[in-house]
């Protein structure tokens, strides 16, 4: 960004084309990278995979050349260029206010992509571009693999805004330009150190850059403040980056030389810190635009605040899973002591109801156990469901056969608790009056999820090859305690329907309805 910039006479950009229009019913308006490279392009899955690779960095040499970028590559018959990706940047005005992905330019039309492509080489333009009144200085970066040069970046500079550079604003250029020249070379990005990018540190969260001793040359006002969290009382520029990052770190003894080593940049790392008060993240950057190492950039984050955030959720995380686990060890006592006082009962009728209570709580107990071991309020209900039918198989022993086919899925914990006290109930309604003593059968459980992402359903039948249905019975007046416990959850607590009819051989069928939330 040189001062006293001349405005040159306005000529007008090259040409260019918008992409075909996309057929109805396609899923967006906007292709992605994968469906245009193999749509118009030769490049095969592992030219891709570098493409994916690159564009998963590049807004790091977007930041840093205050300019967006545009991906372009040659179309199969090499009589055009297709953009394939676009990225605009955080630290400056955009040149391009339209979204440019998918549009096609005729070879010739852009003599920067043909020299860059056929040459190799980085090519600059030596007057600005005039876009909408608005000057854009123009460069192509050849994007290089094993030796072939895959695509270019059009790198577009909006110089409305150009003024004296600062000291970080000339950094900042130098880095990228050093960027540039690894990626026309093939050594960026490092095809071994994919990052989390979301994660990781950016340009604006705080830089350094080292010289190929590791002495540190430049510290953004950032980075300066998040060593002086660490400990730091004087300036960073002159000092030995790596040895200064492992002295302020909490070490036992000497000072850590793997540390100095890695915080010196000699090879692409990214790693924490936690040092006095503060955590500070780090990502290096080693710089070779000739193939030697002449330094390193150095982003770093001061995560202080984000990684306290996360040890309260962690701490509340376990809160909540010791106190689900608590609750079904209190359930499991319940059960265990209504369970020895049915053993002292002598009414036959007092026991048996004392035997459907410890199947009841027993059931939600195993809701709790599912929810102790999650770290969210969300179970796997398959589980849950054929813990349930075993649980319920006991009380007839080698008589009924039980089994579930399909999926319940994830369901919230408010959905999963009544849910498996109704499963409970209808299990040993079926169990208990579908089949007369002795009698041999089978209770099958299949669950069914549908619907919009918006108005998910789940869909539960239990049927069973019984008796069936007495004449007359209707399941929303009739029944016993353990179907009006049905209706009240069903209809009260999970807003669905509940309906049993003859099944349409032999048996019962019991259906249930019940609005869910979907499992994304």
């Amino acid at each position: 960004m040189p001062g006293g910039l001349r405005v040159p006479p306005r000529r007008r950009g090259p040409r260019v084309f918008p992409a075909p229009p996309i057929p109805p019913g396609t899923l967006a308006d906007v292709p992605s990278m994968n469906e245009l490279v193999r749509q118009h392009t030769a490049l095969d899955d592992s030219d891709l995979e570098w493409l994916h690779l690159l564009v998963s960095e590049w807004q790091l040499l977007s930041d840093l050349s205050f300019a967006d970028l545009v991906l372009w590559v040659p179309t199969r018959d090499g009589a055009r260029y297709v953009s394939v990706a676009q990225m605009r940047p955080n630290t400056g005005p955009t040149s391009y206010q339209d979204d440019m992905v998918g549009h096609l330019v005729p070879r010739g039309r852009r003599p920067l992509l043909d020299a860059a492509l056929d040459e190799g080489r980085i090519v600059r333009e030596g007057d600005p571009e005039w876009r909408e009144e608005v000057p854009v200085r123009v460069e192509s970066i050849p994007v290089r693999r094993d030796g072939r040069v895959l695509g270019v970046i059009a790198r577009n500079t909006n110089l409305l805004t150009v003024r004296t550079p600062s000291r970080l604003e000339l950094t900042y250029l130098q880095s990228a330009s050093d960027l540039a020249q690894m990626i026309a070379a093939g050594s960026f990005p490092f095809p071994d150190q994919q990052m989390d990018m979301d994660a990781a540190p950016r340009v604006g969260d705080g830089l350094i850059r080292v010289d190929a001793d590791a002495v540190v040359q430049y510290a953004s006002p950032n980075a300066l403040s998040a060593f002086h969290r660490m400990g730091l009382a004087s300036d960073l520029v002159g000092q030995h980056l790596g040895l200064t990052t492992a002295e302020l770190a909490p070490t036992r003894g000497p000072v850590d030389e793997a540390l100095a080593k890695v915080a010196s940049g000699w090879a692409p790392r990214e790693f924490e810190i936690e040092a006095r008060d503060g955590v500070i993240q780090f990502r290096t950057i080693p710089l070779k635009p000739k193939g030697t190492r002449i330094g390193a950039l150095v982003l770093l984050r001061d995560v202080t605040e984000l990684r306290r955030r996360e040890r309260e959720l962690i701490t509340k995380d376990a809160t909540i899973r010791e106190i689900h686990h608590r609750v079904k060890n209190n359930l499991q006592t319940v059960a265990a002591l209504l369970r020895l006082q049915a053993r002292r009962i002598e009414s036959e009728r007092g026991r048996e109801a004392l035997e459907e209570a410890v199947r009841r709580v027993g059931s939600i107990a195993i809701v709790h156990e599912t929810l102790s071991q999650n770290l969210d309020e969300r179970v796997e209900f398959d589980e849950i469901a054929d813990r349930v039918l075993a649980m319920v198989a006991e009380i007839s022993p080698g008589k009924v056969a039980g089994r579930r086919s399909g999926r319940f899925g994830i369901l919230d914990a408010e959905v999963a608790t009544p849910l498996s006290m109704v499963l409970t109930e209808i299990l040993q309604n079926a169990l208990e009056h579908g089949f007369a003593e002795g009698e041999t059968g089978t209770v099958e459980v299949s669950a069914v999820r549908g619907g919009t992402s918006k108005e998910a359903r789940l869909l539960v039948t239990v049927q069973d090859d019984g008796v069936g249905l007495p004449v007359g019975f209707d399941p929303h007046t009739s029944g016993n305690l353990g179907l009006q416990i049905v209706r009240t959850l069903v209809e009260g607590e999970l807003s669905g329907t509940f309906d049993m009819v003859p099944a349409p051989e032999r048996g019962t069928r019991v259906i249930l309805d019940i609005p869910v939330r979907s499992q994304k």
